[in-house]
């Protein structure tokens, strides 16, 4: 069975660092939560793994394929409950591509084969959440599958 192991230390105050394979990861909280914010909070560290992720998918299958982007910028937005306790309800990100039109087919099946395929982080929050994205390729939209409904900017 292979696993993955994290150890966490309290380190005073509101901060924890977690030891990931071998890289410090500082979490604490704003100082108005007792925190003397020297890391982001834990929340988002899910978004930024779902953005790792897929983005790692989506690098390798254009290398794999002789195609390469100029620019690949993710944006990942979660989406909070109001109540206790607060989690994600709802995840979209925004893949936004530059490069040679040629690479712009080649981008969205790579999206497309990281969401539907490869990327375990997303298949792991869609048996709990939604998580949706679009593509936009030098600027311009060329795929969206139902963006948040709550206004999310």
């Amino acid at each position: 069975m292979n696993t993955h192991t994290i150890e966490t230390q309290w380190m005073g105050n509101m901060q924890f660092n977690a030891l990931v394979n071998g890289h410090t990861v500082v979490m604490d909280a704003p100082e108005r939560a007792g925190g003397q914010d020297n890391g982001p909070i834990p929340k988002p560290f899910v978004l930024a793994s779902l953005s790792g992720c897929t983005g790692m998918d989506i690098v390798a299958l254009l290398k794999k394929n002789s195609h390469l982007v100029d620019n690949l910028n993710i944006i990942v937005t979660g989406e909070l409950s109001t109540q206790i306790s607060i989690e994600y309800t709802a995840i979209h990100l925004v893949y936004e591509f530059t490069g040679k039109e040629v690479d712009k087919l080649a981008a969205l099946d790579a999206v497309m084969q990281s969401q539907e395929k490869y990327c375990g982080v997303s298949h792991m929050l869609k048996k709990a959440l939604p998580v949706t994205w679009q593509v936009t390729f030098n600027g311009k939209s060329i795929f969206n599958n139902q963006p948040l409904t709550s206004g999310i900017d």
